[in-house]
């Protein structure tokens, strides 16, 4: 891990946000508590990590997708921003001692329950599924959850939307700290009932704080180039 190089990109990165958007970040104090936090945010867009960074001046850990690290120089960047993967297509045990170990450290560390980025349609925020991951870990480690709730940063896929001055939209909201009993039965079933009142009541206050709705700036990936012929 290197917060050195985590504090110096967001110090870096930090100006473009500044200049280019017009954010609503509603209770990030929420998150200036000593010791270790589950943060559970939607995803809705890439976009949605560097927003994070720049809502909080905590250090966050983001458990990201075991494809990003592929990339030799991907690797070597989102490990040194104390990243760490996730493989999505089996039970992923290292990650998760991974995961626990952090939280054992007292880090704040920020995992998706989505476990991609979705649609509009497919989002939490309008009824889609998420994982139970989230609960279990807490209830496992005996930490605190925060969901959070985050808006329009599909806004930054265009070019555009990086031009001081831009006034780009998007919205984050924090909720208040989730404690679960760990030898509770059933933890996981009551947990996630839970989980699913925060991100309504989170994604209800937002909305009327930001005037933005999660189909705000849908995230379009760019798409493939075109196949050529000799």
């Amino acid at each position: 891990m290197s917060d050195a190089f985590y504090r110096f990109v967001r110090f870096v990165g930090r100006p473009a946000f500044w200049a280019s958007s017009r954010p609503v970040v509603l209770h990030a104090d929420r998150l200036d508590v000593p010791g270790p936090l589950l943060i559970a945010p939607n995803h809705l867009s890439p976009y949605d990590v560097p927003c994070l960074m720049a809502s909080t001046r905590q250090l966050l850990d983001f458990v990201s997708i075991v494809e990003l690290f592929r990339n030799p120089l991907t690797r070597w960047f989102l490990s040194r921003m104390n990243a760490f993967p996730l493989d999505r297509g089996r039970v992923d045990a290292a990650t998760t001692r991974r995961i626990l170990d952090r939280l054992s450290r007292g880090r704040k560390v920020v995992m998706f329950p989505e476990g991609q980025i979705r649609t509009a349609a497919t989002s939490l925020l309008a009824g889609g599924s998420f994982k139970p991951t989230v609960a279990r870990l807490v209830a496992m480690a005996g930490v605190p959850v925060v969901p959070c709730v985050i808006l329009g940063t599909g806004a930054y896929a265009r070019a555009g939307a990086w031009l001081p001055g831009a006034r780009t939209r998007y919205a984050v909201n924090f909720g208040e700290p989730i404690r679960f009993e760990k030898d509770a039965e059933d933890d996981s079933a009551a947990g996630n009932t839970r989980l699913r009142q925060a991100f309504d009541a989170l994604y209800a206050e937002l909305s009327d704080a930001a005037g933005l709705s999660v189909t705000d700036s849908p995230w379009r990936p760019l798409p493939a180039p075109a196949a050529t012929t000799a």
